[in-house]
């Protein structure tokens, strides 16, 4: 898609939603009230405190409330994909390692050096590894998902946009609390609370959050042979379960009338649980269905039923003066984590799937990252007061450091057949830093241009400390043992935005961005050499229109966009299962995005969401490999092929990118029935929806999911004024067992959490 493609699609788009906009100015104006309206939603998606319907930018906004009723059942961060239009997640390796769509871009990746094109920022505070991405979201303000391109003012890595976290913070003015409890099916436990206020009034103010999350292991091991590494089973209830321990403090020096403010944050995580569970020989070559697979039981003949376990702890000062006309803000944050997680790669029991007779299949390992640091800091000079030109200047610097281990399965067994030696240990570093600046100005009335640019220099090393030897100690690795990658690129944004009226806004928007340079090192415990791929750059257009009619009692936004990537960097897996990374020459998408919130008649509140979504990957030349074990193919492969000495490849011209449902929806509704104490009784449901989805870079007749849903619900009694709310819950409600995920080459499946119904309990002050 050229340049001129994507212009002219956001072209075509703008005029289409500016003639829509016409028609609903005189329909918002003709509309009388009958109902409460809707607040106004606050975002900081352009680092500045702004209304939502006025930032030229498509954003996704989920209240803390709203989260948390989503994550009654001890969900994570992941129950946020498809409650968000284009927005969409996954993992295969458990709780510590999410990974997130926007707009069908993503990694499937599980390498814990992995790098994504989404980007997680956390009170001010970006969390680049992938295990830090899982720290618990808890005592939350709000979450804000921003799509699209996000190079200017967040910097590389954010080519499919950036999760913003904002947690409650302490006030100096006055005390406030607030929890969550919850209990509920496997003795699941989630207790979300938080209490802070002024230390000394109007200078020095704390708070204290904490999160609870448990459930009791659920899953039987059903194998009842022999294990070569000591695994023992069966074993009732061996898997599934795990226990979340988080805590925070917030300490705020504010004292009033003199500018100044440092908010410093430390908290500190400990968590222990299962890994993610592959069912293998779920499929049948030829077939996607899976309903015969249950999904409390397995049979797993190694890796002590998957144990994983990470502590993470961290800290964070964000100090800022005010001057008056500006405003100097610094950021400084730490970041460290630890931990391991061991799993039966081949989700089966080798015994169970024979070969001429013999056991056969076995896969296992365990990735540990035996010490990671993150230093990061940021410096901002950003213009005060609501003027017509508004600026922000700034720069970033970013250092990670880790010894990340990998271990397979020969280092496991119980001597004498075990391996000692079959391990690796790497060294990672990441350095970036970035010089970048925003300006808005407002040219006429109403309408408002805003343009942004960053130069950012990030730069990528990796070295083989310990090699995978013999059992015997001789050295077999012939590969790379230290690579580097650095790549320096621009990134900008322009955008316009038009206020029509006081209830209509239209926007456009072209942005690139870049994703930095990637090392894969995990190959060398296989004895290949590393696999690298080079920056990936995107140019991405949008338009967009933003409504609040009737009175404020219906927001309706919509946005449209096409983007290029070019150079994208993708994974594949080799005959080992191992990650291979590489470059395409060019992806390419297009879509749309709808969200509505309503309260057509009082005490009813509805919402709704759609995303549409069309992705592409471009490049003839470009071929994955295919499952396959012991040589054999196991799928069915739909692309063209090709054989070599290495094995059979599926040529992936005009696939799809993994994990991009071509559409999501959802849908929320809350019913209260007033009470004459002034309390209420309620009912509310959330649903959604998604549609095809192709879970790896070729076509198969297997792998991939196809109109999945799920819902919740939960009726209660709510208190005067909200002070407590008790009430019963269920989510997925349905018991729906949804595809998440696949191992290729042992037609293993991954499956969405169970069914859990309970009862909760909340409280404020």
């Amino acid at each position: 898609m050229s340049k001129k493609v994507i212009a002219k699609k956001v072209l075509h788009l703008t005029c289409g939603l500016s003639a829509l906009c016409i028609s609903t100015q005189a329909f918002a104006q003709d509309a009388a009230a009958s109902a409460e309206g809707l607040g106004d939603i606050v975002v900081t998606a352009e680092r500045r405190t702004e209304n939502l319907q006025q930032v030229p930018i498509s954003v996704g906004v989920v209240g803390g409330d709203q989260l948390r009723s989503f994550q009654a059942a001890g969900d994570d961060i992941l129950s946020l994909s498809g409650r968000v239009p284009g927005l969409y997640a996954e993992t295969t390796t458990g709780r510590i390692f999410p990974r997130f769509y926007i707009r069908g871009l993503g990694n499937i990746d599980f390498y814990l050096g992995a790098s994504q094109p989404v980007s997680i920022i956390q009170d001010d505070v970006v969390l680049e590894h992938v295990v830090l991405k899982s720290n618990p979201v808890y005592d939350l303000e709000q979450v804000e998902v921003l799509r699209g391109p996000q190079g200017s003012l967040f910097g590389r890595n954010t080519t499919a946009g950036i999760i913003k976290i904002d947690t409650i913070k302490p006030s100096t003015d006055r005390w406030t609390g607030r929890a969550n409890a919850s209990y509920g099916s496997y003795n699941s436990v989630n207790v979300d609370a938080g209490v802070g206020g002024p230390i000394i009034q109007d200078v020095l103010a704390v708070r204290v959050s904490g999160l609870y999350q448990r459930r009791d292991d659920w899953i039987d091991n059903t194998y009842s042979g022999p294990s070569a590494d000591g695994t023992v089973s069966p074993k009732k209830d061996a898997m599934g379960g795990f226990e979340e321990r988080d805590a925070r403090i917030q300490l705020l020096l504010a004292p009033t009338g003199t500018g100044f403010s440092m908010l410093t944050s430390f908290h500190a995580r400990k968590y222990s649980g299962t890994s993610t569970i592959f069912h293998r020989g779920a499929f049948t070559k030829g077939s996607n269905d899976v309903s015969d697979e249950p999904r409390s039981r397995i049979a797993l003949d190694e890796a002590h039923n998957n144990p994983q376990a990470y502590d993470t702890y961290g800290a964070s000062s964000r100090i800022a003066m005010d001057f008056g006309p500006v405003t100097l803000t610094s950021i400084s944050a730490w970041e460290t984590t630890s931990g391991y997680s061991r799993g039966d790669t081949d989700g089966g029991a080798g015994a169970d799937y024979p070969v001429n007779g013999v056991a056969n299949g076995f896969g296992q390992s365990q990735g540990n990252v035996r010490d990671l640091d993150q230093l990061s800091q940021e410096l901002r000079l950003s213009s005060n007061g609501d003027t017509r030109f508004k600026w922000q200047v700034g720069g970033m610097w970013f250092n990670q450091r880790d010894i990340t281990e990998f271990y397979q399965r020969a280092y496991f067994l119980t001597p004498p057949a075990n391996n000692p030696n079959n391990w690796v240990r790497l060294r990672n570093e990441n350095t970036s830093w970035a010089l970048f600046g925003q300006a808005s100005y407002e040219l006429a009335e109403g309408l408002t241009i805003t343009a942004g640019g960053r130069y950012t220099k990030d730069t990528k090393k990796t070295r083989l400390l310990k090699t995978a030897d013999t059992a015997a100690g001789a050295v077999t690795y012939r590969g790379r043992r230290y690579v580097r990658l650095s790549g320096e690129e621009p990134s900008w944004d322009v955008s316009v935005n038009y206020e029509v009226n006081p209830s209509v806004n239209v926007y456009a928007r072209v942005a690139r961005g870049f994703r930095g340079p990637t090392i894969q090192g995990r190959s060398a415990v296989f004895n290949s050499d590393f696999t690298t791929a080079d920056s990936e750059t995107i140019l991405s257009g949008e338009a967009g229109i933003k409504t609040q009619l009737f009175d404020n009692r219906v927001r309706f936004n919509l946005s449209g966009f096409a983007y290029r990537v070019k150079d994208i960097q993708l994974n594949g897996n080799d005959s080992d299962g191992n990650g291979v990374l590489f470059n395409a020459d060019k992806a390419e998408a297009y879509g749309m995005e709808a969200e509505l919130e309503a309260r057509p008649i009082p005490n009813l509140t509805l919402t709704a969401g759609l995303s549409l979504l069309h992705t592409e990957i471009k490049d003839k030349n470009v071929y994955a490999q295919v499952c396959a074990l012991n040589g054999a193919v196991v799928c069915t492969v739909q692309d063209p092929t090709i054989t070599n000495a290495r094995g059979v490849f599926a040529q992936i011209d005009g696939n799809p990118l993994p994990n991009a449902p071509k559409y999501t929806a959802n849908l929320t509704a809350r019913y209260d029935v007033p009470l004459g104490n002034g309390g209420s009784v309620f009912a509310a449901t959330d649903w959604m929806w998604q549609g095809y989805t192709n879970f790896v870079l070729y076509k198969t007749r297997e792998f991939y999911s196809k109109n999945d849903f799920e819902g919740g619900l939960k009726v209660g009694y709510s208190a005067p004024d909200g002070r407590y709310e008790i009430a019963a819950f269920a989510r997925n409600i349905t018991n729906e067992k949804n595809l998440k995920g696949v191992i290729e080459n042992y037609m293993a499946a991954v499956f969405n959490e169970p069914r859990v119904i309970g009862a909760s309990f909340s409280g404020k002050f």
